[in-house]
């Protein structure tokens, strides 16, 4: 009888000591989950196995830290739910048939690094919440059918190294403090429709160490859709 409750016991405990994610944090993960059709993913989620086995998800000490699913047959809207992931630094999802908005809750992240939705179906305006991501290192929006102007508030990313948006339907004028970001090395808006491509380029230039890449090595700006990507050389600084 002694042996049966010791075994109880330690088995009690191994339990406890086993990494477990939060009730919130999972019911997130089932909210993605259900609302982009996760049954019919290409790499697909067992909900009864612990979430540190589902595909796709990084879980460290207890939360979850990132979300990556290239080319996995995300279908559907995300919901809004995914900004309480507030330990998340990387959201990999480009290359899936994701459609409806980019919901402002994702400016809730306040330790994402990476947020990558390129080539989707997603659709409608940049949220002026994305510029509340103070960690922000990569923007990969390309190849989507984004609409409006870039938010003015997304030139506050001072951690930002990537800001793509390349091949979308933007338009209005390009934020000039997007491109006074200490950290921009690369800067990619071409196949867009923005009406100051020739000020902003001469900000860019500007900056020390930064060099531009224009498309078919054009000597000179005329087109918005010109503008490919900036880069900066740190050893120029």
């Amino acid at each position: 009888m002694k042996k049966t409750t010791l075994t109880c016991v330690f088995m009690f405990i191994a339990t406890l000591m086993v990494a477990q994610v939060s009730k919130k944090e999972k019911q997130v993960l089932l909210d993605f989950y259900s609302a982009t059709n996760g049954q019919a993913w290409t790499h697909t989620w067992n909900v009864e196995e612990p979430v540190e086995s589902w595909y796709g998800v990084t879980v460290e000490n207890n939360t979850v830290t990132e979300i990556h699913m290239l080319f996995n047959n995300v279908d559907g809207i995300l919901p809004a739910s995914l900004g309480q992931l507030k330990s998340l630094k990387r959201l990999e999802l480009s290359f899936n048939p994701i459609s409806g908005n980019i919901p402002s809750e994702l400016g809730n992240m306040e330790n994402l690094e990476v947020l990558a939705l390129n080539g989707t179906e997603i659709q409608g305006n940049i949220p002026a919440e994305l510029g509340n991501l103070a960690h922000l290192k990569q923007l990969h929006l390309s190849s989507n059918n984004l609409s409006g102007n870039i938010p003015e508030s997304l030139g506050n990313l001072n951690e930002i190294e990537i800001f793509n948006v390349f091949d979308n339907n933007l338009s209005g004028m390009l934020p000039k403090q997007l491109a006074k970001c200490p950290n921009l090395k690369q800067l990619m808006v071409a196949e867009n429709n923005f009406n100051n491509p020739d000020d902003f380029s001469v900000v860019l230039l500007s900056n020390s160490g930064a060099k531009i890449d224009l498309l078919n090595n054009s000597p000179h700006i005329e087109p918005a859709q010109s503008i490919i990507a900036v880069e900066r050389d740190e050893s120029e600084d």
